[in-house]
């Protein structure tokens, strides 16, 4: 399958706080890759280096093969990035906003991909609206249709959820699956551990500056201690796994 991305003894620190710690990861082409953590575990920040938009103090990081420091033009090419809020133009309409992107990228006949994308998310009664007329749902929609201009290889979803209803987050969801079906690397950051339960092939566990754990949702279920059974075994959630590992980590 091949690694879509490839991180050894990541470290970075502001001020004078060492923010990571000599991290370690990697991702594998196609798949769905979550990084959880909680609020300033340094989710942001690797994704920020993988996507060039800061340079670490040590260690390295490739992403489709290009070391992301000193190719940084090369990473930019193959992938995409959704941060936490959706960032669209709100004086332009939905449609206007994809033809933007793609012209940007000098990309041919852009409104026909307007037109596809917008169809393909679900957006094409409301592409001659402006943004500021969309539910939460359809906005990250947008935002999501908008970073796939281009066909990137590898899209970074920083908390692609935050601040959606249920029903809109089941709706990211679908189609963040689907970006997986096609082919697409997915590498997301995410707070609820629901969300990583529903959707990543395998993930990792960012705790004060360091991966504490990672692997696929069963190899995690192997770290917690097993289930007295009494009538009825029950299966550790991964809320509960991240909790214990935590704990655990902690206690040391």
């Amino acid at each position: 399958m091949g690694k879509a991305i490839e991180v050894k003894g990541l470290r970075m620190s502001f001020k004078d706080r060492e923010v990571l710690k000599g991290v370690d990861l990697e991702v594998k082409r196609g798949e769905i890759f979550a990084l959880l953590g909680s609020n300033g575990a340094g989710k942001t920040t690797i994704v920020n280096i993988l996507t060039t938009l800061q340079r670490q103090d040590g260690g390295i990081a490739t992403v489709n093969g290009f070391d992301v420091a000193s190719k940084p033009q090369h990473v930019r090419h193959a992938i995409s990035l959704t941060g936490q809020f959706a960032a669209v133009d709100e004086i332009l309409t939905g449609r206007e906003n994809v033809i933007l992107i793609a012209k940007l990228r000098h990309l041919d006949h852009p409104s026909q991909i307007a037109d596809d994308l917008l169809n393909r998310f679900g957006l094409m009664d409301a592409a001659d609206r402006k943004p500021s007329t969309y539910s939460g749902g359809m906005r990250r929609r947008l935002d999501i249709a908008l970073s796939l201009v281009g066909k990137p290889r590898i899209i970074f979803l920083d908390e692609p959820t935050t601040g959606l209803d249920p029903e809109a987050r089941i709706e990211v969801w679908k189609i963040v699956k689907e970006l997986a079906d096609g082919g697409t690397t997915v590498f997301l950051t995410t707070q609820y551990l629901e969300e990583a339960e529903q959707l990543a092939d395998r993930m990792a566990i960012l705790h004060e500056g360091r991966i504490i754990a990672s692997g696929t949702l069963a190899e995690l279920k192997q770290l917690f201690p097993k289930t007295q059974v009494e009538y009825v075994e029950k299966q550790p959630t991964l809320e509960e796994i991240f909790l214990a590992i935590i704990g655990k980590k902690e206690a040391i």
